[in-house]
């Protein structure tokens, strides 16, 4: 597990040797099985290997320890405050739609922008509350988004790397996994570019006359030590435009065209 995460980062044992203050032989043998790690080595190494907590437990309870990191329900009791500062972030994003999600695309929260949003666009859809799943469903965002293919091409490919970096999945993380892969398996090649990855996946997006065009920025909070905290993803859509922006803060709240 130790040397995957390593090959996965593009480190050789000595840059890691190095960077954990650790020799290259000692480093060797603890990915061979012939010596065995500390505690605090597993965990030093996990750090700067950035490994997810979740995959922290993981290697940690390969080597022989019990799991450090606990992961706390978003509703809990003792996620108050956590539950009131996600609550302000997304007054405070008004009137762009933003959501907060786990690592397989379930939302967890929204604010009212984000209702309206999918209320509007996808009027038709009564599945899942995910946004993976609304927006491949031909119910859902499917077809009100001009530019499907590019923005389904990396929302999916971010989600099945992400899934599939997981040691331990569950069935609802194969499940998501299983879809990701199946959307990703239909859509046409990309085509080779000059640049670079965009720093900015444009969403245009269109029903009736209400034509949208936006922009997505995702936030983490900043060092959390709880599984559930680190897995949080907070979705934002932005008007890319004066126009776009005039016409999301006057969606209406119902259906209607």
């Amino acid at each position: 597990m130790l040397r995957e995460w390593r090959a996965a980062r593009g480190l050789s044992q000595l840059a890691l040797s190095i960077e954990a203050g650790v020799s290259a032989r000692h480093l060797s043998f603890i990915e061979t099985g012939r010596a065995t790690p500390s505690r605090e080595m597993v965990l030093s190494l996990a750090e700067h290997l950035e490994v997810p907590l979740r995959d922290r437990n993981a290697l940690l309870e390969a080597a022989g320890f019990a799991a450090v990191y606990r992961e706390t329900p978003l509703d809990a009791a003792s996620m108050t405050d956590v539950r009131e500062a996600l609550r302000h972030m997304l007054e405070a994003s008004e009137p762009n739609p933003t959501f907060v999600v786990n690592r397989r695309y379930d939302i967890l929260m929204a604010n009212d922008a984000a209702v309206r949003f999918l209320s509007y666009f996808a009027p038709a859809w009564r599945g899942k509350n995910n946004v993976a799943l609304v927006l491949a469903a031909p119910t859902g965002l499917r077809p009100a988004i001009v530019n499907w293919d590019h923005v389904a091409r990396y929302v999916f490919h971010h989600m099945r790397a992400e899934l599939q970096a997981l040691h331990e999945r569950s069935a609802a993380d194969e499940e998501m996994l299983a879809h990701a892969v199946a959307i990703e398996a239909e859509l046409p090649k990309a085509p080779v570019k000059a640049r670079g990855p965009e720093v900015l996946v444009p969403v245009q997006i269109r029903r009736g006359e209400v034509a949208l065009e936006l922009f997505t920025t995702i936030t983490t909070l900043g060092t959390p030590l709880d599984i559930t905290l680190q897995e949080l993803r907070i979705e934002t859509l932005f008007a890319a435009n004066a126009a776009s922006r005039k016409a999301l803060a006057e969606l209406p709240d119902d259906d209607a065209d």
